[in-house]
Formats: C-alpha cells, sequence, structure tokens
C-alpha cells in the first residue's frame, strides 16, 4: 500500500484501556511502542498509521474522516451518536477478557429500592446521553448531570445517585455504593469511517487486523498440549480430552504410537496433565498461544 492511499490510520485507545490494547496486539502479532509523551505510537506494520485519542473521542474522529479506524467502546458509540461503521467485537476490558457495567449506584442505606424511586431526583454521570434515554424509555424525569471525574464520591451530597462503568465493583463498594440497576453493557469494538471501509484496500486490512485481535482473545486462558500415546490405548485417552474439535492425531515412525495435540482450557490442563499420564500418554508438553483462529 501507498502512504497516500493505502495506510490505515488507526486510533487507538489512550489511557485506561491503552496498556491492555498493547497487550491485545502483541498477541496478534503487532509490536507496539511509545514514549512517555507521545501520542503517536510506532508499529512494525507499515500499513498501519497509530494515534492515541481518548476512547471517548474516537467516535467522533472516525465519524468525521480525521482516522480511518479506531478501538473504543459501545458506550462512548452510543454516547456520541456518531454514524460509524462496526467491523468487530473485541471483548476485552483493562481487567479481563469480558464485557463491562455501566450502572445505576446508589449510597447504602439510600431510601431507593426501584428505579421509579429517583422520579426527580439527580445523577450524575460521564455517559450523559445513554442515561438520559435510559430513564426516558422507563418513563422516569430525573436530572442527569454531567460528571468530570471522580463520580463515586457525589452521592449523596451532590448527588441522589450516579451512573458509573465497573469492572470489578470494588471502586463503588469503597465508596458505600451499591448497584440498583445495569444500565448498559458495553465491550471494545474496531469501527471504522464508513468512506474508508468502503475502500477495498483498507477494508481488507481492516477485516484482517480483526481476524487477528479476534484470534488473540479467542487464545486467552488455552494452552496446547501434545503428547504421545500408544495405539491400543489411543481411546481411553481421547475420553479425557475436552477440545474446541476433535484433537489431532498423527502417525509416528513407531507403529505402536501416535502422536496427539490439542488444544484446552488452562485451568482444565492442570487437572488433565496427570489423568492422561495415568491413561497411558507420554512425553507431555504444554505450551502458550497467541491466537486462536476458528
Amino acid at each position: 500500500m501507498s502512504e497516500q492511499g493505502g495506510v490505515v490510520k488507526l486510533g487507538l485507545p489512550k489511557g485506561s484501556l491503552q496498556e491492555s490494547t498493547f497487550e491485545l496486539f502483541r498477541k496478534a502479532g503487532f509490536m507496539i511502542s511509545v514514549g512517555s509523551r507521545s501520542y503517536y505510537p510506532r508499529i512494525d506494520d507499515p500499513e498501519i498509521s497509530a494515534v492515541l485519542v481518548r476512547a471517548q473521542e474516537i467516535p467522533r474522529y472516525v465519524e468525521n474522516g480525521a482516522i480511518d479506524a479506531g478501538l473504543t467502546g459501545l458506550d462512548w458509540i452510543l454516547e456520541s451518536g456518531c454514524r460509524v461503521e462496526e467491523v468487530a467485537e473485541l471483548v476485552y476490558a483493562k481487567a479481563g477478557f469480558r464485557p463491562v457495567r455501566w450502572v445505576l449506584a446508589i449510597p447504602e442505606g439510600a431510601p431507593f429500592e426501584r428505579v421509579e424511586d429517583l422520579e426527580g431526583k439527580t445523577v450524575a454521570t460521564e455517559l450523559v446521553a445513554v442515561t438520559r434515554k435510559f430513564f426516558s424509555d422507563l418513563g422516569i424525569s430525573c436530572r442527569v448531570e454531567f460528571s468530570w471525574g471522580a463520580t463515586e464520591v457525589k452521592p449523596p451530597r451532590l448527588a441522589d445517585a450516579i451512573v458509573e462503568l465497573t469492572e470489578t465493583g470494588s471502586s463503588l463498594k469503597a465508596n458505600n455504593l451499591r448497584v440498583l440497576e445495569t444500565v448498559l453493557l458495553s465491550s471494545t469494538r474496531l469501527i471504522a469511517n464508513r468512506s474508508a471501509w468502503k475502500s477495498e484496500r483498507k477494508r481488507k486490512k481492516l477485516e484482517t487486523l480483526a481476524l487477528l485481535l479476534e484470534g488473540a482473545i479467542q487464545a486467552q486462558d488455552k494452552v496446547g498440549l501434545k503428547m504421545n500415546v500408544p495405539r491400543d490405548l489411543l481411546a481411553k485417552v481421547i475420553k479425557l480430552l475436552p477440545s474446541l474439535h476433535s484433537p489431532t492425531v498423527s502417525p509416528q515412525s513407531d507403529d505402536s504410537y501416535v502422536a496427539l495435540e490439542v488444544v484446552i482450557s488452562e485451568k482444565v490442563a492442570r487437572e488433565l496433565i496427570p489423568a492422561l499420564k495415568a491413561a497411558g500418554a507420554e512425553g507431555i508438553i504444554e505450551y502458550p498461544l497467541n491466537k486462536v483462529i476458528p
């Protein structure tokens, strides 16, 4: 691809998602490096030019064509109302590989038992548009205020309730808050500018990128196992194996043995390996995986 017509301008999330995004790209096969004060990461792919942008702003810059594509949350896509092409859902976050929740939270001991009890009350959040729609859809009238940060400390003096992002719930508990309702489940999305998506070259590059990133996510918490198995014990060993598909069985130069290979959960492996050994498997090797492409 030429620098002028083919390079994909990619927005990577600056902030809480930055390190987990860089690690995901590494497992997908892309090395990214950036100086402590730089907003322009170096990526070892001449077809991608990267820039660090706050996840909240990425949908807007993708929509207006300042960048061709970017990684941001479903929450910020909905909040911005921007019209973009969704290339892939990538279920990862700062603390793990699962969706995150925006929750309606209230102080412990507050006299609210249902969402309807917040009629006429004040709710603080960074996710203003989504929160207003949430209450509007329920027919509840309340004041939704934008919060510039430290949202958890606002109830009960500065707000009656908050809508806040949580992965583990630990910050809410630390601030003596309890969840009343889930407002939105969100996950990271790879999005593209609609004009850029019409470019065959850029679309192909983004589809390839999505495939590799999805493969890296699929490989999380999985390992490969290789082993030698006496042919007469093969059926017994195979019965022990949970796998994505049937295990791969290959002949060896010694006709009395076969080589067996399988992909399994890493947690399963620690229980399974002793059982495989007891069933007659030999030379068992466990190895990590970077990508699993279904």
